[in-house]
């Protein structure tokens, strides 16, 4: 169905970590998409949806210590599925997995993921995705109890019970991640996923093997002792989803929940960082 969307057009200074929290925010207000750009970010939400007074709301527009202009636009309205259907290629990771749509051919690989991302993140194409899918292929995960926490699309947690785990859980706190989570895990035949939608404040009692989280280093900041206290002993918690900068700050917390450092993937400036619950 088409819709009209309303874009706003961003100019950041620095552009990193500031798209990187825009995003979150704007998240949190309604904004569906958003395409990172040389100086700055497009953010996108449906016209239905969008009213200038929940900016309000978007704390980082108020931090004098980030310099944020931005304009508004209407954008006409299109089928946005035959757009992201042009863009988007298939990719394989390490010549093990290949992550494509339903419309393009089948791929010849140890995992072949199909994936229909509409509004959701997660294609493999983003360097964070691209290095999960790579920690997630070495682990051995036979049997194993998965969380994918900010699951976007799902695509790790079905690659996950690819391998072999028993049970995975995927959370998101946006309803089309949800939503689109669920229909990709029907797609790729992964009965064992279970989708909920909501935050980290689901996790109470739940237990797992592996937790697997690819959102933003506030939040993984504010949640990591919540992975911690779900992780069974000898557990792997793997985080993504900020700069090799930061990755002492993840570091110090994940230390002080007796969180062992054991590796990470660096690509493009973005970490995976994988570590041992002690």
């Amino acid at each position: 169905m088409s819709t009209t969307y309303v874009q706003l057009l961003f100019t950041l200074e620095p552009v990193q970590p500031t798209s990187e929290i825009l995003m979150a925010e704007l998240a949190q207000i309604g904004f569906e998409s958003f395409v990172e750009l040389e100086h700055g970010l497009e953010a996108y939400i449906p016209q239905t949806d969008f009213k200038e007074e929940s900016l309000q709301e978007v704390t980082l527009l108020r931090n004098p210590e980030f310099s944020i202009e931005y304009t508004t636009n209407t954008i006409a309205p299109k089928n946005w599925n035959e757009v992201w259907e042009s863009d988007f290629k298939p990719i394989v990771v390490d010549n093990r997995c290949a992550v494509r749509a339903d419309f393009h051919e089948p791929i010849t690989a140890d995992y072949e993921l199909i994936i229909t991302p509409k509004m959701s993140f997660g294609t493999g194409h983003h360097q964070t995705t691209y290095m999960m899918l790579k920690h997630v292929l070495d682990l051995e995960l036979e049997g194993a109890s998965v969380l994918d926490m900010g699951c976007g699309t799902g695509v790790l947690a079905i690659l996950a019970i690819k391998k072999g785990a028993r049970s995975a859980d995927a959370i998101d706190i946006e309803p089309w991640c949800f939503e689109n989570t669920q229909e990709n895990a029907l797609l790729n035949a992964c009965k064992a996923i279970q989708a909920y939608e909501g935050d980290a404040r689901l996790l109470i009692g739940k237990k797992y093997d592996v937790i697997i989280a690819n959102i933003n280093k506030n939040v993984l900041l504010h949640d990591i002792p919540t992975y911690a206290s779900c992780l069974n002993a000898k557990g792997t918690l793997l985080l993504s989803g900020f700069y090799a900068a930061d990755i002492e700050d993840i570091k110090r917390v994940c230390t002080s929940v007796q969180l062992g450092y054991t590796s990470h993937l660096e690509r493009e400036h973005w970490v995976a960082v994988k570590f041992t619950k002690q």
